[in-house]
């Protein structure tokens, strides 16, 4: 490596100095070098090595795109999602640890297997795929349908699910315009951010369409909720991820529209960040 080169050592101390968050900071180091990026102990026994020029090259272009604000999922092109490596850009949202909690939910939900039937579930507004692939993976048993009316998105999620080896079956629609089954679970994480909401700027990077759903927020998750029964078996259950604030609005919507047992689910930070609810058996 070149001998005027920074060593890693001297680049974690700059992000550091920058403001970056040291896990990021690792995770972007990781990548210039082209190494898995949850090497973080690598990076440590080898804090003296230095960089070559190309390796520094991408080191400061990952960090300038990273104090700009990119997720860094965009920039290293990976994200960790649920146990599973998935491929994301600016075409997608970045998975958030946070929809875990909704991945979760709908595995709690759902029958044990074996089950009579084959189980079939729906994922609305999949993105990059990332909560119906999570769904596949833990529940092979199941048939998994994830639909998105953004064709750019269901590119990327149909090559996470090609390189994950896993069947999910895409449609491109505009909520449930091309859906004619019905489904013994239904999943989205949906746009729930008010178009005039300040911290959309922090989110400049990323497709504004799969984030704002008009003045509160909440219009998505309105017609989710009004059109979901028809599509639900008996018993079947709709969960959704929503804003921080919006779980006591989602569950006066759902019990508006005939669920029963709606109730919410904390996330990660202990706030109410999905609610839920089952049609009546009947």
């Amino acid at each position: 490596m070149a001998a005027d080169s920074p060593t890693l050592a001297q680049c974690l101390s700059q992000a550091h100095g920058m403001g970056l968050a040291r896990v990021d900071a690792h995770m972007l180091l990781l990548h210039s070098l082209d190494l898995h990026l949850h090497d973080r102990a690598w990076l440590l026994a080898h804090d003296t090595d230095t960089l070559s020029a190309l390796q520094l090259g991408k080191w400061q272009s990952a960090l300038q795109r990273r104090l700009d604000g990119e997720p860094v999922a965009y920039i290293t092109g990976r994200k960790d999602f649920f146990g599973l490596t998935l491929s994301v850009d600016a075409r997608v949202l970045d998975p958030r640890p946070d929809t875990e909690t909704l991945v979760e939910w709908a595995l709690a939900v759902l029958p044990k297997a074996p089950t009579p039937n084959t189980l079939r579930l729906l994922d609305l507004g999949t993105g990059s795929g990332a909560v119906a692939l999570a769904l596949q993976y833990a529940r092979p048993d199941t048939q998994v349908w994830a639909l998105d009316a953004s064709e750019a998105a269901l590119v990327v999620a149909r090559a996470n699910a090609a390189h994950l080896a896993l069947p999910v079956h895409f449609i491109a629609s505009n909520w449930f315009a091309q859906v004619d089954a019905k489904f013994d679970l239904i999943v989205s994480n949906p746009p729930y951010i008010a178009q005039a909401d300040p911290h959309l700027e922090a989110l400049k990077h990323e497709p504004l369409q799969a984030l704002t759903s008009g003045s509160d927020g909440l219009n998505d998750i309105r017609h989710i909720i009004e059109n979901a029964l028809r599509y639900l078996v008996p018993s079947a259950w709709l969960l959704l991820e929503h804003g921080h604030d919006q779980a006591e609005t989602v569950r006066t919507l759902l019990e508006d529209a005939g669920f029963i047992q709606v109730q919410s689910q904390a996330d990660l930070s202990g706030i109410a960040r999905c609610s839920g609810g089952q049609k009546p058996a009947q």
